[in-house]
């Protein structure tokens, strides 16, 4: 199974940014994905999951009502829609993938794979 995010870049704040991670290897359908984010010096956050179905999805406080996750399973793509973006949401983000379909845990070491990462850089 291999991920690949995509989509990062340079914002102003208050700007929009859509987030794509592609799964290769075994149909979307099969896993629960969630996207998490680093930023830099800091340990990797919890942002957005959603389970196998895309229809329970869970978000942080911290980017709820601006951010949201949603999935394409015929085209095997997980998304992140985030707008009103903010200063603080600058960090490497990454996708993943859990062999539990219905989990939404907040939880790194739930998953057991992961993409390599796209950087969002929100400028002031």
């Amino acid at each position: 199974v291999q991920l690949q995010a995509f989509g990062g870049g340079l914002v102003q704040v208050g700007g929009s940014l859509r987030l794509s991670c592609a799964i290769s290897g075994r149909p979307l359908s099969s896993y629960a994905m969630p996207w998490f984010r680093q930023p830099l010096g800091r340990e990797r956050e919890f942002v957005a999951a959603n389970v196998w179905s895309g229809t329970m999805t869970s978000t942080a406080d911290s980017v709820k009502g601006r951010f949201s996750i949603s999935r394409d399973n015929a085209k095997n793509t997980v998304y992140l829609q985030m707008s009103g973006l903010k200063p603080e949401d600058t960090a490497a983000y990454y996708c993943a993938a859990s062999n539990h379909p219905h989990s939404r845990s907040s939880t790194p070491s739930d998953y057991d794979y992961w993409g390599q990462g796209t950087l969002v850089t929100v400028s002031s």
